[in-house]
């Protein structure tokens, strides 16, 4: 999304500073200096889970007794003692303020026994920010991680291939360690805090059925939902504890859930359908960055012509036209805009995917811009910047925000344009990252020619 959300700011915000040509680090100054501050989210609104306590049961059970491969997990583990967490390494101001934000939550909202204590403590969890550099150096595809049994990351690094550090062998929670990069943007230093923290916390697994979640990989949500503190609610309800079978968890949940979710008891079970490997698999294939572009796209479209197969018409069947318009945005658009509308067309008719329709619209907003349709595209741009700020997604309002400003613009009102294009910069900030905003800016600037004075 970064590459697609820049190249968006190159063309929009084109001109709304007047750079002669100075020293590079003296223009990264200038340009900083004019940027509004980066903004950030506070309040949190969870929607609680609208599907049956049935539903809900055989996805904890999905999500705690299996890892992400597929291997089954024996028993069931959670921590059987008040929480502490420390924050160690190298944070910045940003980590410290969404952890603070997210022990709140899981106080309040899911229960859970949990508080953070100085750095020079021993803690169940540890969160060390360490660079990018040296969570690719042991696991070239994560952006972050959490591990059983280690305080420190050179003490996970020394020891990641004994028995210690298998989850497979882990009977209980006593000890975890959650490494994040220092110098990726604050959004993705938080949406780590979020996944890592609840997956230290919980589920080791993730589910690409699931349509309001975080343990998903399709990375559609970005903080913990309303069912992701009602799963890890229940995690640590005294009902249960580290040890216990499949079998004693299932016959525990009904009294679990019907005490924290009532509402789940009235609701019929719906039937839904397991995720075949075959598609988990062409799918992951279809996001790599190993692969050739004709690879990913065969993958992507071996994934669609599954879901057709299974005869999905939830998020899942929408996910991989949606991937297939990303693939084809920018050598042909009119391929993309076809794949987008399919993906559109399932997500319409699937309950609870505003967000997924949210992604899909930011794509197609920028289509419509360029036809010059911008007048007629603000009411859903309108929509979906409503949905991305319940959603707490900075880099997707950004980019919404962004072209919200052009439709402004084609629609004859520049002042409100320009107030908007602010607002995404402050949002980009937080979302991308301010680098990545200086350099689309510096990018731009460097192209026009130096007597062009625009007023953005």
């Amino acid at each position: 999304m970064i590459r697609w959300a820049a190249l968006l700011f190159g063309l929009a915000v084109a001109g709304c500073t007047s750079v002669q040509t100075p020293e590079p680090q003296t223009r990264v100054r200038v340009i900083e200096a004019q940027l509004p501050p980066a903004k950030a989210f506070s309040a949190t609104r969870p929607v609680a889970p609208a599907r049956s306590n049935k539903n809900i049961t055989a996805d904890f059970i999905s999500l705690h007794f299996a890892l992400e491969g597929g291997t089954t997990l024996p028993v069931f583990t959670r921590f059987e003692t008040p929480i502490t967490v420390r924050l160690t390494g190298t944070p910045t101001p940003s980590m410290q303020r969404d952890l603070t934000h997210l022990l709140g939550r899981l106080q309040r909202e899911a229960g859970i026994d949990i508080k953070q204590i100085p750095a020079d403590q021993q803690a169940n969890i540890t969160i060390q920010a360490v660079s990018q550099e040296q969570i690719q150096r042991i696991l070239p595809q994560a952006a972050c991680f959490v591990v059983p049994n280690a305080s420190s990351f050179e003490e996970y690094r020394k020891d990641r291939r004994k028995r210690k550090s298998s989850w497979t062998a882990l009977r209980s929670r006593e000890r975890l360690g959650i490494f994040i990069p220092y110098d990726a943007s604050p959004q993705e230093k938080r949406d780590c805090l979020h996944e890592e923290l609840a997956q230290a916390l919980g589920p080791l697994n993730d589910l690409y059925r699931l349509p309001d979640s975080v343990f998903n990989d399709d990375n559609i949500h970005t903080i913990l939902t309303g069912f992701d503190m009602l799963i890890l609610r229940t995690a640590y309800a005294p009902e249960l504890r580290s040890g216990m079978t499949r079998e004693q968890v299932r016959a525990a949940l009904p009294a679990i859930l019907s005490r924290l979710n009532p509402r789940g008891d009235a609701l019929p079970a719906q039937e839904v359908s397991a995720t075949p490997r075959e598609w988990i698999n062409t799918v992951q294939k279809s996001l790599g960055s190993r692969s050739s572009a004709r690879t990913r796209m065969k993958a992507a479209q071996r994934a669609a012509q599954i879901g057709k197969e299974q005869g999905w018409t939830d998020h899942r069947r929408a996910y991989p036209h949606y991937i297939l318009g990303r693939m084809a945005q920018f050598d042909d658009p009119q391929e993309a805009l076809q794949q987008y509308q399919i993906a559109m067309q399932y997500l319409r008719a699937t309950p609870g995917t505003d967000i997924h329709q949210a992604y899909v619209t930011t794509q197609t907003a920028a289509f419509a811009l360029a036809q010059g349709k911008g007048p007629e595209i603000l009411p859903e741009l309108d929509r979906a910047i409503a949905v991305m700020t319940r959603a707490e997604n900075a880099s997707q309002l950004a980019t919404l925000l962004l072209l919200k400003s052009e439709a402004l613009n084609q629609a004859g009102r520049p002042k409100q344009a320009r107030s908007v294009r602010l607002d995404s910069l402050a949002w980009a900030r937080y979302g991308f990252g301010s680098d990545v905003v200086v350099r689309s800016l510096m990018q731009e600037v460097a192209e026009a020619p130096t007597t062009n004075n625009r007023g953005g």
